[in-house]
């Protein structure tokens, strides 16, 4: 696992055209905690897990990253990050085994992870030579959970990560953010309790639109 990362807002908000996402916002992420960003439907929790990621740029306000104790530039952050999401497409003509190797040449694999082991429990080692266009919507998001938990990167961002999820699939997210959090840094934007009920701390986007 790579250092610890800190994450501070300062007076940080977002706007498209004059329509405010959220302003004003304060907000010291200590390296190793485990925050929800919670809100209504449409109400910017993805807006504002990108924008603190670096993903989206900001409208007003600043960030600052930390690194251990070293001052961590926007434009490096992406390599010290894993996000998992929705939105975010999967390389469809790759079979799982190409994805898996091409990945995690990109972001090393974390040490005491076992690729094997969690592909067993969500049922996708049968799967291992079949393209990804042909997986089920469920056993993507499997796929991108494994690539994102299983990096070594000291910030885990989770974006409604029970997505097309069923029961089984659910409980066995649980288990795997419960297993793999160790050190890291971890923000999942839900209204959902069961994907953020390991979050010691809580970001209501509603404090942040008056």
């Amino acid at each position: 696992m790579k250092a610890g990362l800190h994450i501070r807002l300062t007076g940080a908000g977002k706007r498209y055209n004059r329509d405010w996402i959220f302003k004003a916002c304060d907000l010291l992420i200590p390296a190793g905690s485990h925050w929800a960003i919670t809100g209504a439907n449409g109400s910017g929790k993805s807006t504002l897990l990108q924008c603190i990621s670096g993903y989206q740029s900001l409208s007003t306000g600043g960030r600052l990253y930390t690194l251990g104790d070293v001052a961590l530039a926007e434009d490096k952050l992406f390599q010290h990050l894993s996000l998992a999401a929705p939105y975010l497409d999967l390389p469809e003509l790759y079979t799982l085994r190409e994805l898996l190797a091409f990945h995690f040449r990109m972001k090393p694999l974390h040490p005491s992870f076992s690729t094997a082991a969690w592909l067993e429990e969500a049922g996708l080692t049968a799967h291992l030579d079949k393209q990804i266009q042909y997986f089920s919507s469920g056993m993507k998001q499997r796929v991108k959970l494994i690539l994102a938990v299983g990096a070594d990167t000291p910030l885990l961002l989770l974006d409604e990560p029970t997505t097309n999820l069923d029961a089984q699939g659910i409980a066995w997210y649980q288990d795997l953010v419960q297993a793999e959090a160790g050190g890291r840094t971890i923000l999942v934007a839900s209204n959902q309790a069961h994907e953020y009920a390991f979050c010691t701390e809580q970001i209501e986007i509603s404090r942040y639109k008056i």
